[in-house]
């Protein structure tokens, strides 16, 4: 595992400085604790500036008709879950609680198609 990788569980988050709950240089408040797995190379980031800066290639958002992949990943609790579950939630973890960053809302463009 590279020194920009953090496994949790069986599930390896990649980014810039990720430390154990997935938060990243770019995103490191005490909520920002979510990980996406991205559809261009099926890796999970800590967000679309980790995968900017070290994927070797253009994010692509998941289109709607895949929402209900597991590609969703909490750093408190480790657990995947689903798309549709993180868009139609709370901003927190359906399985632990977890608060989530509510201002990742500002990004689904960059993750989400619409």
């Amino acid at each position: 595992m590279g020194a920009n990788e953090r496994r949790s569980s069986d599930v390896a988050v990649r980014g810039v400085a990720v430390g154990p709950q997935a938060r990243c240089a770019h995103y490191d408040s005490a909520r920002d604790i979510v990980a996406i797995k991205f559809p261009c190379c099926g890796a999970f980031y800590a967000c679309f500036r980790c995968h900017r800066a070290r994927a070797g290639h253009a994010a692509t958002p998941w289109p709607v008709a895949r929402f209900d992949e597991q590609a969703v990943r909490c750093g408190a609790c480790a657990s995947t879950f689903s798309i549709r579950t993180y868009l139609d939630t709370e901003p927190q973890c359906p399985r632990c609680g977890a608060a989530f960053n509510p201002g990742c809302a500002h990004h689904r463009d960059r993750y989400f198609e619409r």
